[in-house]
Parts: structure tokens; C-alpha cells; sequence
């Protein structure tokens, strides 16, 4: 059963920001939400995107060595992806836009194994995700575009990579379409039952 996080509204209008950086468990272990507060006056805003010392303090102590970025025209499907040597944990947050953001827990040895969970990020709620390794990952563009943000803790290693099939009905993932835009790699995705996984 997929788990969904509706949004809320932050950026200037958010009523009730938090006063410091809140990190919140998702009930699939090591994977949270972060939510960093939010300073808004009549010229904008301003957002600590990402504080090493404040995560590690929260929780989440993780080295990242790769940062990533995405645009992606509405519509849009990426993932679900993985590297099944070399597993990669990634904080991924929305620059511009909003998206579904979607994660698969492929460790054999969790008690969330093969459930998905899924979260709305956008450029208002300045949510992020924290994705551990042994996760696949993937998201849905819900905006006319969106740029999205990932810190990795691992290299990108495409000789590793795997592509889990979005659409496979075991993951009861429930995607905001039927038809959407695909590469070829994703569109040829494998199932779940055949997919590798992690101990």
C-alpha cells in the first residue's frame, strides 16, 4: 500500500513554519522528511537548504560526494532507479516546480520491504526527502516544469545501475497518470519479482 504525504503550503504564505530544521520518520527505516524553516519577509524568503551538523544531530549522519540535477517537462516519469553495487542514499529537494516523489524498499531484511512510499516536494513547501541505500527512486512531474536537487553518497555508477518497472501493479504506487512520458530505459523497467535486490 503506498503511503502518500499531501503537501502543504510553506514559502510565504506557510502559516505555521517550523522554527528549526524538523526531520520526520516515514515508518521505512532511515528514510525521513526534512523540513528546514523558513524565513519570509515583504522581499522574499530564505531557506538553510542543507546543514551537515544539523542533520547529523537529527539523525541522519550522511557523507555526500556527488550533487545531481534534473528538468523535466510536466508529464514526466523518472526512475524507478538503483545501483545494486555501489547503493547510493540521496537527499532530493524541488528548485522550481512540484513533483511526486517515490521510493521502493528493496531490502529483503526490512519489514517495509517491497511497499512504496511516496511525498509531494515543491518550490512552496521546501520539503525534502532523504532516500537511504537499497531503495529504488523515481518521480512524477505534477508542474509545468520542474528542476529538481539531489545530494548523493555515492558516484554514479551506470555499469551498476538497475531500473525497477514503474508501473508494476505489486507496488500499488498510484501515479497522478497512466501515460507519462518516459525514456526508453524506464519504459522497459523490471518487475519486482525479477528485480535484484539487497540483503
Amino acid at each position: 500500500m503506498t503511503t502518500e504525504v499531501i503537501s502543504k503550503k510553506s514559502h510565504l504564505r506557510m502559516a505555521n513554519p517550523p522554527p528549526e530544521l524538523r526531520v520526520t520518520e516515514t515508518g521505512f527505516t532511515d528514510c525521513y522528511i526534512i523540513e528546514p524553516p523558513v524565513f519570509g519577509d515583504r522581499r522574499g524568503c530564505f531557506v538553510e537548504i542543507y546543514h551537515s551538523q544539523k542533520l547529523k544531530a537529527a539523525g541522519l549522519d550522511a557523507t555526500f560526494v556527488q550533487d545531481n540535477f534534473s528538468r523535466s517537462a510536466q508529464g514526466t516519469l523518472r526512475g524507478l532507479h538503483y545501483q545494486i553495487q555501489q547503493p547510493q542514499g540521496k537527499l532530493v529537494w524541488v528548485v522550481r516546480g512540484a513533483i511526486l516523489d517515490v521510493v521502493v524498499d528493496l531490502r529483503k531484511s526490512s519489514p517495509t520491504y517491497g511497499k512504496s512510499f511516496s511525498v509531494e516536494l515543491t518550490d512552496e513547501n521546501f520539503r525534502q526527502i532523504y532516500v537511504p541505500p537499497g531503495f529504488a527512486h523515481g518521480f512524477f512531474v505534477r508542474s509545468e516544469s520542474a528542476d529538481v536537487f539531489y545530494k548523493c553518497t555515492d558516484l554514479y555508477a551506470p555499469q551498476h545501475e538497475r531500473t525497477l518497472l514503474w508501473n508494476d501493479p505489486v507496488l500499488e504506487i498510484d501515479w497522478p497518470s497512466k501515460d507519462p512520458i518516459l525514456s526508453d530505459k524506464d519504459r522497459s523497467g523490471v518487475p519486482f519479482v525479477d528485480a535484484e535486490k539487497f540483503a
